[in-house]
């Protein structure tokens, strides 16, 4: 029987009610296709170009706030806008170079970092400027552009709708830089009114649980992947969480080819209060410029703003840029042919684990029947699959099912499993599901490590690991499984390190994991979340998300049983964890067992692994064989998430289910592509209809373009998603070369005067494209933290007349997943 993969450190719940999302679950569809012709499409969306700075020119044009930990800083002022040359000229420049790469300026408000978090998440360049430091940089001409037709910035975020000083040369000089370049803006969070081409708002307030809708034909497209209704959260019934404005555009709808202010409403919804449907989202043109008005707060763990960030990212770069967007959910069912301990509801407790000790008093101790899917489990698995085109990864162990058959003469739940293998993907999970770690000694509770005569910790050896993994792998070979070799997942991710008993690898994992071949193993990202490769082996480890259904429940009242000992207070009948606990875990009241898993659990951990998924996150969840048995609670939990995603998102961008292996090389592209742009070596540019990226060899680059963009040598570039092409693309040392559909800027000829901006700033110097300035490598900030399980609430206060509420930067109540902070959503297991 299977002990399993508990994390270190209490649970954490949730500090808010968890109350359901307010749309119900909705039914499983095929979506209709992109509106709008592709080509239609690739002609507006536009892009910008990248040339790039030494050194030298980042510490004189970008001050250290704007380099990432461990790049240069700057060790003398800012700019004054009196040296900081001439304005930029009104007039569209002819091709420009434009760099990859866009200027966010921040005052640390949740809206405006939710962006940058999507910049984060897509991998795109940014710079960001602190508009509450005093040695920020000055936005001046020679900041922004690096000679008359080189801009420094394809799109630029902003925290409101006027972040400098109005009437300020800085104003004056990023205005100028918008309409010279074509460079569009985004307005995180505005209230209503004729400064963005809106009426005043006849509703401003909470937004909880309202639904808005996406007109996916707007704004060029961008939002194109999004076809159905858009809700907004309404996790906690007593708190607001965001807060927004509706109101009636102040100007005329634009009409293909005329000049003059529009307003072009995108997200719409109609007011709580019956007052009638207002904008929430809309492009206001006006001036030669044009910019994205988000009329709502919001942070990034919220559905509503995963939903639209990438198209927020795609529209403000004109779909061209460096990164790209997919969003990943592959399942892992662990302990697939062998049963699971079964939760004690009265001992509180799960017997067969280590959890469980004797009676204080003496006599035996508890028993339960271990839980195993039956052959008719096993023929539910597949209909399911085929009903609602998703794709389970089986992660075996053959040992208990080759003794059953040898036992009994056969085994009708293996059987049905194999004759329906090319369903499903499977995955090694050792032979017998032993721990492969230290020694565990089990005469006293929680286990720890045993020790020989010297006190050294005693380890499983090195030939035990290898056996357990080659006759796992031989006999799914044998039976005719899509097995790879390379891939495995341990017992309880055992071998790794498993805080507090055991504090490093067990020495003989890697070795052993080199003889057998494997190399990708599976981690708990609830435990360690960054992917590391082992001592003495090829093998890469990649983190699993749990899922919060419990490995040792097969029935819904066993589910909200344990859930309550976990979660709940001494006098509440619970454990006390979470008053034992109090900086990690939050006490919840109990669950009443009729609705608990429908009203809490399910929306709860629906919205976390929805997170994961919007976040663009490759990490694989995990849950196990008994989820899929007797009330087959793992069911209502995949597809509330694969409801929640296509309700609002179409076929155009579907859901990414991959191998092991796949998702494990994904992962190590992304955080070798975050690493490449901290070094400083990667030059990016859009001129004309051309993107160049130049890049050190090995480079893994990915890049966002419009349909029909053709690599130098013609072919068609990247795969299809969400109405765009993307792809990675490995640098081979020399300048890498794409060509768009159109020019993203036809422009006219250029007006500025000569030597605009370059008299005394870096664009003076010489370089790649002497009219453009001097190379500047990318820059990136640092590694992402691991993302929290779920939002936080935020308290908002009152509508403010002429300003929009203001939101803490970030979530308030929701932990990583790591070591001792841990919650539900965050851990698959009961903690021991």
């Amino acid at each position: 029987m299977n002990h399993h993969d508990h994390p270190s450190g209490p649970p954490r719940a949730a500090a808010t009610g968890g109350r359901a999302p307010g749309t119900p679950r909705g039914r499983h569809r095929r979506r209709r296709a992109l509106r709008g012709a592709a080509g239609g499409l690739a002609a507006l969306l536009a892009t910008a170009a990248v040339t790039q700075l030494t050194q030298s020119d980042l510490a004189s044009a970008l001050p250290g706030r704007l380099v990432p930990p461990g790049g240069p800083a700057s060790s003398s002022p800012p700019p004054s806008p009196a040296t900081s040359g001439a304005p930029v000229a009104g007039t569209p420049v002819a091709a420009p170079r434009i760099e990859l790469r866009v200027l966010l300026l921040s005052d640390g408000a949740a809206p405006v970092e939710a962006l940058a978090t999507q910049l984060d998440r897509e991998g795109v360049p940014y710079t960001r400027v602190d508009l509450t430091a005093a040695d920020r940089p000055r936005i001046t001409t020679s900041f922004l552009t690096g000679g008359p037709r080189h801009g420094r910035y394809q799109a630029v975020i902003v925290p409101g709708p006027d972040p400098l000083p109005a009437g300020s040369a800085e104003a004056a000089a990023l205005e100028e830089y918008e309409r010279t370049f074509g460079v569009r803006r985004v307005i995180a969070y505005a209230w209503a009114g004729a400064r963005v081409g809106l009426q005043q708002a006849h509703y401003a307030g909470p937004l909880d649980g309202l639904t808005a809708t996406v007109d996916p034909t707007a704004a060029g497209g961008a939002f194109g992947y999004l076809d159905g209704p858009l809700p907004f959260e309404d996790v906690a019934p007593d708190v607001s969480e965001s807060y927004g404005y509706l109101a009636r555009p102040l100007l005329p709808a634009p009409t293909d080819g005329a000049p003059g202010e529009s307003f072009e409403p995108v997200v719409t919804a109609q007011a709580p209060d019956g007052s009638g449907t207002g904008v929430l989202a809309g492009v206001h043109r006006a001036g030669g410029r044009e910019e994205l008005v988000l009329g709502f707060s919001g942070n990034a763990h919220q559905r509503q703003v995963g939903l639209l960030g990438h198209a927020v990212v795609s529209w403000a770069t004109r779909g061209v840029h460096l990164g790209q967007n997919r969003y990943f959910f592959a399942v892992h069912v662990d302990d697939v042919l062998s049963p699971d301990d079964r939760w004690h509801t009265a001992a509180n407790c799960t017997p067969g684990d280590v959890d469980c000790a004797p009676p204080a008093g003496g006599g035996p101790a508890p028993s339960t029947e271990p839980i195993l899917m039956t052959a008719e489990d096993a023929a539910h698995a597949r209909r399911w699959q085929r009903e609602n085109d998703f794709t389970l990864d089986l992660v075996y162990n053959a040992g208990p099912a080759q003794r059953r058959i040898e036992e009994a003469g056969g085994d009708p739940l293996t059987e049905r499993l194999l004759a329906d293998r090319r369903e499903y993907r499977w995955i090694n999970h050792t032979w017998d599901h032993p721990y492969l770690g230290c020694v565990q000694d089990t005469s006293v509770v929680p286990w720890r490590c045993a020790t020989d005569a010297s006190g050294a910790v005693r380890w499983v050896d090195r030939a035990e690991i290898e056996r357990q993994i080659r006759l796992g792998a031989d006999w799914g070979i044998a039976h005719g499984l899509p097995l790879d070799r390379g891939e495995l997942v341990t017992g309880e991710h055992s071998g790794l390190v498993t805080l507090p008993q055991q504090s490093t690898d067990n020495p003989n994992l890697g070795p052993a994991l080199a003889a057998t071949g494997v190399e990708w193993l599976a981690a708990d990202n609830s435990r360690e979340t960054t992917q590391r490769q082992l001592a003495g082996s090829r093998a890469t480890t990649l983190p699993r998300h749990p899922m919060n259904i419990f490995y040792n429940v097969g029935t819904t009242a066993e589910l909200v049983d344990e859930y309550n000992w976990i979660y709940t207070s001494r006098a509440d009948g619970g454990s006390g964890i979470c008053e034992d606990n109090p900086a990690t875990t939050t006490c919840i009241e109990p669950l009443d067992v009729a609705t608990g898993f429908t009203g809490h659990i399910l929306p709860l951990e629906t919205r976390t692994a929805l997170g994961h998924v919007l976040a663009g996150d490759p990490r694989p969840h995990y849950i196990h064989q008994s989820n899929l048995a007797e009330d087959r609670l793992a069911y209502a939990l995949i597809g509330s998430v694969l409801d929640a995603f296509r309700s609002a998102v179409d076929d155009t961008a579907p859901l990414v289910g991959a191998p092991q292996r796949a998702l494990g090389e994904e992962l190590a592209r992304q955080d070798a592509w975050r690493a490449a742009l901290r070094a400083g070596g990667v030059t990016a540019w859009v001129e004309g209809d051309r993107v160049t990226v130049r890049a050190p060899a090995g480079t893994p680059v990915p890049l966002t373009v419009p349909e029909e963009t053709r690599r130098a040598g013609g072919a068609r570039f990247g795969e299809p998603y969400a109405g765009e092409r993307s792809a990675y693309t490995t640098a081979t040392g020399a300048d890498l070369v794409w060509r768009l559909p159109a020019a993203p800027h036809p422009g006219t000829a250029a007006s500025g005067p000569s030597g605009s901006g370059a008299a005394s700033g870096p664009g003076a110097a010489s370089g790649p494209g002497t009219a453009f300035g001097p190379a500047r490598p990318l820059t990136q900030p640092a590694p992402l933290d691991p993302l929290p399980e779920a939002p936080a609430a935020h308290a908002d206060g009152v509508p403010l007349p002429v300003s929009p509420p203001v939101l803490p930067a970030g979530p308030a109540t929701e932990p990583p997943d790591h070591p001792g902070a841990a919650r539900p959503g965050a851990t698959g297991e009961r903690p021991r």
